[in-house]
């Protein structure tokens, strides 16, 4: 008695087929067969590694910060650099890359939530005209001073930017919207070094200097807020001489954050028309994600209807955003490429912080404040 033996049909589906087709790549049937929660969670284990490194060395600046009173983002940036062969191992890599350009852009558009119209309104027309051609003056002084010094002009833009906006902050949203290049990543952190080394000096030189050539508190308060780079740096000083002069100096610098926005949208703007003969992957958006979140947290903020408690956590996790993503930058950067360029990027970045001091100077004595 003969059995004859069958087999089962086996079971093709329609991406199955495509995988016997000369010319395409087979498609692995884990990737066909994962649902959008193992994709996610795919993901998550792919950047864990790296971005830990980030959150480590974060809190490490934070707790060194706040024991030694150096600036955060400075030891931020120089314990992540001395861990540069993490940023080195291939299994570390996507984690660090996601921290220092995802979550950088993240903690560019919670700033929005430190800011209200109403703050802007109650400086006045004189002062926010100052500040607005103060932040204009900068970014060309650093444009020139670049190309004086043969350095790239995306830099003076990031070392302009960065001196006449919000130091750290500033420089790595302009660097988000440059161009990708070898050296971007080294220029940021080149700028980033530059102001948070100046701004710190700026805290304790300025307010000798208000009470040199007699400025009033508020004349101070002004002085403190259109020239110190950074935000801490600027309560620092403000603070320092007295509560008028802080709150004023809280205010305008808030207001030069303001200015981040029309900033970056317009260098987004120069660098994707010069794209535009590229392929049409290679264009940015006309207006980032990250500009559009910026924008609605100060309009909900405006409104006054945000509870405090709400808007000083979106502050916080900002900072904790930057901080993180400066951790990730230094992580990619290695010391002796810093070291190769020579003293002409700090001289740049010199060159527009003196500038910023004459020009603000000049206008607060011949106005009377």
């Amino acid at each position: 008695m003969a059995f004859e033996i069958t087999k089962p049909a086996p079971d093709f589906s329609w991406a199955d087929s495509l995988d016997s087709m000369e010319g395409l790549p087979a498609v692995a049937p884990e990737a066909r067969a994962k649902s959008w929660p193992e994709r996610l969670r795919s993901a998550v284990q792919r950047v864990s590694p790296g971005a830990s490194i980030a959150v480590l060395v974060a809190l490490a600046a934070a707790w060194l910060s706040d024991h030694y009173g150096a600036p955060v983002m400075l030891f931020a940036l120089l314990l992540g650099m001395a861990v540069n062969f993490a940023g080195q191992d291939k299994r570390m890599r996507p984690g660090i890359d996601f921290m220092a350009r995802t979550v950088l852009r993240l903690g560019v558009a919670l700033l929005g939530a430190r800011i209200t119209l109403e703050q802007a309104a109650a400086l006045g027309g004189p002062t926010l005209a100052m500040a607005t051609v103060g932040v204009a003056l900068t970014l060309g002084a650093g444009w020139v001073a670049a190309r004086v010094l043969k350095l790239t002009p995306n830099f003076g833009l990031l070392a302009g930017g960065a001196v006449g906006i919000c130091g750290a902050s500033a420089a790595l949203a302009i660097s988000s919207v440059l161009p990708p290049t070898p050296e971007r990543e080294r220029d940021t952190m080149l700028t980033v070094v530059g102001v948070t080394a100046l701004s710190t000096v700026a805290m304790i030189l300025y307010p000798m200097l208000a009470a040199a050539i007699g400025l009033s508190e508020h004349q101070a308060g002004i002085l403190m807020g259109a020239t110190i780079h950074d935000v801490a740096q600027v309560v620092g000083a403000g603070y320092g001489i007295g509560k008028e002069a802080g709150d004023t100096a809280t205010i305008v610098k808030l207001f030069r954050v303001a200015l981040l926005l029309p900033v970056v949208l317009l260098i987004s703007l120069i660098f994707r028309a010069q794209l535009a003969a590229g392929p049409r992957t290679s264009r940015p958006p006309l207006l980032p994600t990250f500009l559009i979140g910026f924008v609605l947290l100060v309009a909900v903020n405006s409104t006054g209807l945000v509870p405090r408690v709400v808007t000083g956590t979106l502050s916080d996790a900002s900072r904790w955003c930057l901080v993180a993503a400066i951790a990730a930058l230094g992580a990619k950067t290695a010391l002796g490429d810093l070291v190769k360029v020579g003293p002409k990027p700090v001289l740049t970045i010199l060159a527009a912080t003196l500038l910023l001091l004459a020009f603000t100077l000049t206008v607060l004595l011949l106005s009377g404040g």
